[in-house]
């Protein structure tokens, strides 16, 4: 009986530790602000790039969907009325068109008349325009995305030093919690820098392929106009 009631008075001695030990724990979880602030001041630019990054994503992601939709009969109309001689018309429809692939087709219908390859080079120039407007920022997304990870490591660096300088000042009387400070510098920059530089990275990756696709749309359209243009050779 004695045996039972000693093992009975363990368990509940254990189970009682354990329930502290979990409370404790979940009165000192750290929130996000908290972590953040444990990064110091080299936080600060990390959220400005996480901001950037945001910003320039959103924004070219919706200018290159915009830049992608074009009617599907808008070559169709283009090509009956260079057919019909209605040059006027298949401008004016160019000039209502809101996209890379009109301005670049109206570029080369102003052009008619003369040689080929000075129509072929006008639209070219056009669309290396239209495709710099496309691009813009992305250098800056990439540069994000490779710089955010190196400004972590840097906070890394930073929060060593402070913890080994603290090391050195306590002496023989060295806490753990004297190192806390630099540790937390270290290990939440790191953090920080990395999920800003793959957030970054995969922004830019996705926003190329969009912008390669507005590409190859351009390129189809003016193999299309080039042709009709031909065509009267026959």
């Amino acid at each position: 009986m004695d045996m039972n009631m000693l093992l009975i008075q363990a368990n509940n001695l254990v189970t009682g530790n354990a329930t502290t030990l979990v409370q404790n724990a979940e009165e000192e979880t750290m929130g996000f602000m908290d972590m953040a602030m444990k990064g110091g001041w080299i936080m600060a630019p990390l959220a400005i790039l996480s901001f950037i990054a945001i910003w320039i994503f959103f924004e070219r992601y919706f200018a290159i969907r915009k830049a992608n939709k074009i009617d599907r009969n808008f070559m169709n109309m283009i090509r009956d009325y260079i057919k019909e001689g209605r040059i006027e018309a298949a401008r004016s429809l160019c000039d209502q068109t809101d996209s890379p692939v009109a301005r670049m087709i109206g570029k080369g219908i102003n052009r008619i008349g003369r040689p080929l390859n000075d129509v072929n080079a006008a639209i070219e120039n056009v669309g290396n325009m239209e495709i710099s407007k496309l691009e813009k920022g992305l250098n800056v997304l990439a540069s994000v995305a490779g710089g955010a990870p190196m400004i972590g490591f840097l906070g890394t660096v930073i929060g060593m030093i402070q913890a080994f300088y603290d090391m050195s000042k306590a002496g023989n009387n060295i806490d753990i919690s004297n190192l806390s400070g630099g540790i937390y510098t270290a290990m939440v920059t790191t953090v920080a820098g990395l999920v800003v530089g793959i957030i970054a990275y995969f922004a830019y990756n996705i926003l190329v392929s969009r912008v390669q696709k507005v590409i190859f749309k351009m390129e189809t359209h003016t193999t299309d106009f080039m042709d009709l243009l031909n065509e009267p050779a026959k």
